[in-house]
């Protein structure tokens, strides 16, 4: 029994060091060369003091604001512990209830807008934490942006097509703007 017990407790303690520690430093220390703004969650500061990441959404309520994805996380929005879908089915009423009532907001904080509400300001990702929304989300909400800012509609489309990435790669994905850079972008005008 020792003969066999002995080996054991050497590779269990030899992998665990190995895959435990060693593994998740050497990937760590070469994510923070290679990255450093990724590794670190992609913190955007401003006037040195992290006021949120590039990768996770922020809820803006305000009209001086552009509005991100609808967040699905609970108990408060984009709750990056609680990351899932709401898991609502395209059939159940709960869902188009939920859609109604963000299309009722968005036309109560602007109701001079007749334009078609784009999908991505009513319904929530699989993640619940899109920090990100389509070019025409954010060309829906240029007039309210402008307006409540006492901005011409000019500027703050300017603002929106500096901050529109297009497809990763060229190949992936969606153009997209990602919300929090674009409403700091706008208080530092």
């Amino acid at each position: 029994m020792k003969t066999l017990l002995r080996p054991a407790i050497t590779l269990f303690v030899l992998l665990s060091a190995v895959t435990g520690i060693l593994y998740p430093l050497a990937v760590t220390g070469i994510a923070k060369t290679l990255f450093p703004a990724a590794a670190n969650g992609s913190l955007v500061e401003k006037g040195g003091k992290p006021v949120g990441s590039t990768l996770i959404g922020q809820s803006f309520t305000g009209a001086q604001y552009f509005w991100g994805r609808p967040s699905a996380t609970g108990p408060y929005p984009n709750n990056a512990t609680a990351s899932s879908g709401s898991n609502l089915g395209p059939l159940n009423p709960a869902l188009a209830d939920v859609v109604k009532a963000r299309i009722a907001a968005l036309k109560q904080v602007d109701p001079s807008n007749t334009k078609p509400v784009p999908i991505d300001l009513v319904t929530a990702s699989a993640s619940g934490l899109d920090p990100e929304i389509s070019p025409a989300a954010a060309e829906y909400q240029i007039g309210r942006v402008a307006k409540a800012r006492n901005l011409k509609i000019e500027q703050v489309s300017a603002l929106v097509n500096q901050h529109t990435e297009g497809r990763q790669w060229a190949v992936f994905g969606e153009p997209r703007v990602n919300v929090l850079a674009l409403n700091l972008a706008l208080d530092a005008k």
